[in-house]
């Protein structure tokens, strides 16, 4: 019998502490519960000089833990100056992909109202279009122009575990999880005809969005191949 194959690896890029789990913590759950290596890298420190920082590194890890995230690391960018660092935030991108070379890279969509968002996204696409297979981009809260090409409809047990890995950043009083959970319910609704949507599982609950910018697919061997002697 043929082993399986082994899981892919996941990176994860983003600007900011919580950026990853907002955008798509139903997505990271569900790559770890079927057998991949999902990290997030973010780019920025867990926060100013002093104990937020350690507070907002802490919020993190149990949110990692939560989600089954494999490995949570961090580049010291300053928070809000990314325009002003791309020689860096290029060579920190550089030295995380080469950490665990990734099959599967997400990032910010590029067209960004925030500029840290915006850079991070194109940087970040830069190097994963040299360095991974597949690359997708996310919608954040501040996306513009974002059209998305791929849905992942989550279930409620994603959708707690995401609502709980969020509840770990208590720090970030802007979250009003109220407002995020409607969109999260709203958002296939918005591009989604309801016709399609009345065709969804049983179960199906919440979205999020992406669009992919390339994805990679290898012909497999024809059915019966590997019977020949």
């Amino acid at each position: 019998m043929t082993a399986p194959p082994p899981g892919r690896s996941v990176l994860v890029v983003v600007a900011h502490p919580d950026d990853a789990e907002l955008a798509m913590g139903m997505r990271m759950l569900d790559h770890v519960l079927t057998g991949d290596r999902v990290r997030v890298h973010c780019l920025s420190t867990a926060g100013p000089e002093g104990d937020n920082g350690d507070v907002r590194l802490a919020e993190c890890l149990a949110a990692a833990e939560i989600l089954g995230v494999h490995g949570y690391t961090f580049s010291s960018i300053p928070d809000t100056r990314f325009t002003d660092h791309r020689g860096a935030i290029n060579a920190a991108l550089f030295e995380a992909f080469a950490t665990d070379r990734p099959d599967i890279v997400y990032t910010h969509h590029p067209d960004d109202q925030h500029l840290d968002h915006a850079v991070t996204g194109e940087e970040a696409t830069t190097v994963a279009m040299r360095e991974a297979a597949d690359l997708i981009h996310f919608r954040s809260p501040y996306s513009r122009n974002f059209e998305p090409t791929l849905y992942f409809v989550g279930t409620r047990e994603l959708l707690a575990a995401k609502q709980a890995a969020l509840a770990c950043f208590a720090s970030q009083q802007q979250l009003d999880m109220t407002v995020f959970n409607g969109l999260t319910h709203l958002a296939y609704r918005q591009h989604v005809h309801h016709r399609v949507v009345e065709r969804f599982p049983d179960g199906a609950h919440g979205a999020e969005m992406f669009r992919t910018v390339r994805r990679i697919v290898h012909a497999g061997p024809p059915r019966g191949q590997g019977d020949r002697r």
